[in-house]
């Protein structure tokens, strides 16, 4: 008896240490352990879709849910409630439309351009159930890069959105001389040349259509366009697969998220944030979305009230803007739960949560046409992601030193790059493998072969560059420290400097520019300046240059401050040099060269004084 009361002393003993040690050494530990265990049964899913060669995609688990839960609501936009029967009925009429009146089939590209609303829903849907891929095109984008975009992935109908068809002029003649068909959903278009849907709509069958025109038997086949700026000028077309669509869908599950829950999506459709892990998130828990239109800062919290939301999606840019507004009483009185997006600051975090209530805020890194995902379950401030040694097993990535001066990653001397020390910063790199393969873009393999590095670390390995500079900690946190390149973030979204480099050369008065983008206190990302030489026996014109910016170029790609030097820095390879113009900013009082600033009221650049510098930095000027 004594015996085994001691060794029953000694089990709680050794459990009481084990656990002690557990909290010390690996205070994470069965938060890591529940979380992998969900991601490797989801992959094994996958698995299992790709060895049976029958593929569950997320339109198929919509049309399940419909079938399941088809009163329950699946879209509240604008006071309207719309259940799944709703748009999977919507979506049937659609689909019958496109196969019988425009004449669509199986393998078509179909371009999109709608803003958020639910017929966004229903078009993509219906397309998808003809066996059509869907790009997604920007609705900031102007004429030329909307005609990019249709080359390049091979569309050649066009579905626009009643709001939007006013985008088309000046372009609708090369559309159809290119034999591209225009459909506006509208009843009626006062353009001749463009054809109307809603007028078919009606006597449309709502019946299914073949569900074998949607039939997928492999996980690679491409669904998709998703376009994404990059250091080549033009949007790219980056190539989304069913295989990542459902990566993408199980986000929200993953972070805890049920079908109970009401999710806000204020973020653009046409970003796979809103789309993929948004839309494809709440489709495969069954839940419902509160979908907006355009983010509202002041309406942001209202709207959460009025439909119990619980969950809202954002960008760092996005939470910025909700702690910029007027304080009241009301500011923790809502049922939100949680945050799932990506990009938000240490400082706006920790002042979001303050204000706003404990809400876990789910950090996701990724890029829409990249091939890895870190997640932030456990909620740290300030990180991006978490990784551990099996993370590591599945998903093979490194982080390589990288020179900013020379803006390329450091070789040794046998030409091979090198790994950072734990929390050092290096140029993210993920492995290409069978696990984590990369699909590249549409309509160019220069550019998909771009962002690849060859013989890497070994000869004949293969890794995607992020062009993210990151950093781990010894815990296997993850946080994001910079972009490298030609490409950097303002209003949370991509500005490529070529695209506005290409833009500004247009001018009759500037000789050479230079874009990039520079840090303003209490702002997220980088806006943009653009450092220029004037051409010989001309002047700069402030009203001109606005003027042409505001007409060939989105907002969040105008450059707010402009920097006139006579001579344009180079790298000892003939680049131009951008390191020194980002660390000097755009002081007045310590750059000697003339800086010019937007105004708006003005419709100018007007030379950038003192006073302006200080309104700026003390957030009164509307940037």
């Amino acid at each position: 008896m004594i015996l085994s009361v001691g060794w029953l002393s000694a089990l709680v003993a050794g459990l009481f240490s084990a656990h002690v040690l557990q909290k010390l050494c690996f205070p994470y530990f069965w938060r890591d352990l529940l979380f992998l265990l969900k991601v490797v049964g989801y992959g094994l899913k996958l698995e299992w879709f790709k060895l049976t060669s029958s593929v569950c995609t997320v339109q198929d688990r919509f049309i399940q849910q419909a079938q399941r839960i088809p009163n329950k609501p699946f879209v509240i936009y604008e006071g309207g409630v719309h259940t799944y029967r709703d748009i999977d009925t919507r979506s049937n009429r659609l689909a019958n439309v496109f196969l019988e009146k425009v004449k669509l089939k199986k393998g078509d590209c179909v371009a999109l351009l709608m803003s958020n609303e639910p017929d966004f829903l229903c078009v993509w849907f219906a397309l998808t159930r003809v066996g059509c891929s869907v790009a997604f095109l920007n609705t900031n984008i102007k004429a030329r890069s909307l005609l990019h975009c249709l080359n390049c992935c091979g569309a050649k109908t066009l579905i626009v959105g009643s709001d939007l068809v006013e985008c088309l002029n000046g372009i609708l003649t090369s559309l159809l001389e290119d034999n591209t068909q225009v459909w506006a959903m509208k009843r009626r278009s006062e353009h001749t040349q463009v054809n109307t849907l809603l007028d078919e709509f009606d006597a449309a069958s709502d019946q299914p259509v073949p569900a074998v025109l949607r039939a997928c038997t492999s996980l690679k086949a491409p669904i998709l366009y998703i376009f994404t700026s990059g250091t080549t000028g033009l949007p790219k077309a980056a190539v989304i697969t069913h295989l990542q669509s459902l990566k993408a869908a199980g986000g929200f599950w993953a972070f805890g998220a049920t079908e109970d829950d009401v999710m806000y999506t204020p973020l653009p459709l046409y970003h796979s944030a809103a789309s993929l892990v948004g839309i494809g998130g709440i489709i495969e828990l069954g839940a419902t979305c509160v979908l907006k239109k355009k983010f509202s800062a002041s309406q942001f919290w209202n709207d959460c009230r009025k439909h119990d939301v619980t969950v809202f999606q954002y960008i760092g840019e996005l939470c910025r803007y909700l702690c910029n507004q007027p304080k009241t009483e009301m500011d923790k009185v809502h049922k939100v739960r949680m945050g799932v997006g990506n990009g938000l600051r240490q400082d706006v975090w920790r002042e979001f949560q303050s204000r706003f209530g404990n809400i876990k805020m789910c950090e996701v890194y990724g890029s829409t046409e990249g091939n890895l995902c870190f997640m932030n379950h456990i909620g740290k401030i300030g990180t991006v992601g978490r990784s551990n040694f099996i993370y590591r097993l599945l998903f093979k990535y490194d982080l390589a030193k990288y020179d900013m001066v020379k803006d390329e990653p450091v070789k040794d001397q046998y030409g091979f790059c090198q790994r950072v020390k734990k929390g050092e910063t290096g140029l993210l790199l993920s492995k290409v493998s069978a696990i984590s393969p990369f699909f590249g873009y549409a309509g160019s393999k220069q550019l998909t072969e771009k962002k690849l590095m060859r013989n890497v670390f070994v000869k004949g390995d293969a890794y995607f560059n992020t062009g993210d500079l990151m950093a781990e900690d010894q815990e296997g946190f993850i946080c994001f420290r910079d972009r490298v390149g030609d490409t950097f973030r303002w209003k949370g979204e991509n500005v490529a400097t070529t695209e506005v480099t290409e833009a500004l050369g247009q001018l009759d008065f500037i000789q050479e520019v230079n874009v990039y983008g520079v840090e303003i206190p209490g702002h997220e990302g980088r806006a943009g300046m653009a450092a220029m030489i004037v051409r010989p026996g001309f002047t700069f014109n402030g009203k001109k240059l606005f003027e042409h910016v505001t007409r060939d170029l989105p907002a969040y790609a105008y450059p707010l401050f402009i920097r006139l030097q006579e001579v344009m820095e180079m790298t000892s390879t003939f680049k131009q040099q951008k390191f020194q113009l980002v660390q000097s900013g755009f002081n007045p009082s310590t750059i000697s060269d003339p800086l010019y600033v937007v105004d708006y009221q003005q419709k100018s650049y007007i030379p950038l004084t003192d006073s302006i510098y200080q309104s700026i930095l003390a957030r009164e000027r509307k940037l």
